[in-house]
């Protein structure tokens, strides 16, 4: 199917991928995105890992004492979060699944 030379060539290309994903994956651990909600009154910032590093409450919420509000606006700014760093994910990894002759979808999720 192969010859040496070509099977020599995929695989250099198959490691040349291997360590661009590696470094897109170190690179995308170490990235912050905040998201947001209730226009910014509530946000939550989230490192490459999808673990939450910090929340922000605008003290106007804190004063008017709306348990289950802010408790819904939490949870839209984690959500809003977590959709903006899988965008990201999915753009670096694109960069690199065009060159991966044998399959043109690559898994983003890690």
């Amino acid at each position: 199917m192969f010859s040496n030379n070509g099977l020599n060539n995929l695989m250099q290309q198959a490691q040349e991928i291997q360590e661009k994903m590696q470094r897109i994956r170190k690179e995308v651990s170490s990235i912050e995105v905040t998201g947001e909600s209730g226009a910014g009154i509530v946000k939550v910032t989230l490192i490459g890992t999808n673990n939450c590093k910090k929340i922000e409450i605008d003290s106007t919420l804190i004063v008017k004492n709306e348990k289950i509000i802010l408790e819904d606006l939490i949870v839209a700014a984690f959500n809003d979060a977590i959709r903006k760093m899988s965008e990201l994910r999915k753009k670096k990894m694109s960069s690199i699944s065009s060159e991966i002759p044998f399959n043109r979808e690559l898994d983003t999720s890690f």
